[in-house]
């Protein structure tokens, strides 16, 4: 199998919150999701949207100060996490990580790229930039086949809801 990365642009909040939760629609325990972007890309509100999907029904704020949530109401439990006030890669026992990455939820990890060799190798990473016109790009890759075939899912899914509109 061929990994390929494959890439969305979303115009607006909304948009990266609908291809989020087309996403939701595809992951399954255990699914890890290493977000990667500026300040005020979107990480948050793509984790937003991939709640939204799962089927949470409160409100998902970033965990920034917190550095991890829980949200356990949905389809299944989503662990939200943010690495950007974190040091050091030690202070990810301090907070469960390895427990909950390795759990039967899914994983979404705002800052991811400060500590990867900590994350889980077959890792679904999302790149998110914003472009000069305030659209967002969305990158999605991964160098496990396991995952390539989440995100073909994830992408048909995408294809599909904009033929439906």
């Amino acid at each position: 199998m061929e990994l390929a990365d494959r890439k969305i642009t979303s115009l607006n909040v909304e948009e990266t919150q609908r291809i989020a939760a087309a996403l939701a629609e595809v992951v399954v325990p255990g699914t890890v999701i290493a977000l990667e972007g500026d300040l005020g890309a979107g990480k948050t509100h793509f984790t937003q949207g991939l709640a939204r999907g799962l089927g949470v029904g409160e409100a998902v704020t970033s965990p920034t100060f917190n550095v991890m949530s829980v949200y356990d109401q949905g389809r299944l439990p989503l662990y939200h996490f943010d690495l950007y006030r974190l040091e050091d890669a030690l202070e990810l026992e301090d907070i469960a990580f390895y427990d909950y990455v390795e759990a039967d939820g899914v994983s979404c990890i705002e800052w991811a790229a400060k500590f990867p060799e900590e994350i889980p190798t077959q890792a679904l990473w999302i790149s998110i930039t914003t472009r000069e016109d305030n659209a967002r790009s969305i990158e999605a890759h991964t160098t496990s086949e396991e995952t390539q075939v989440l995100i073909d899912a994830w992408f048909a899914r995408i294809q599909a809801a904009k033929h439906s509109e």
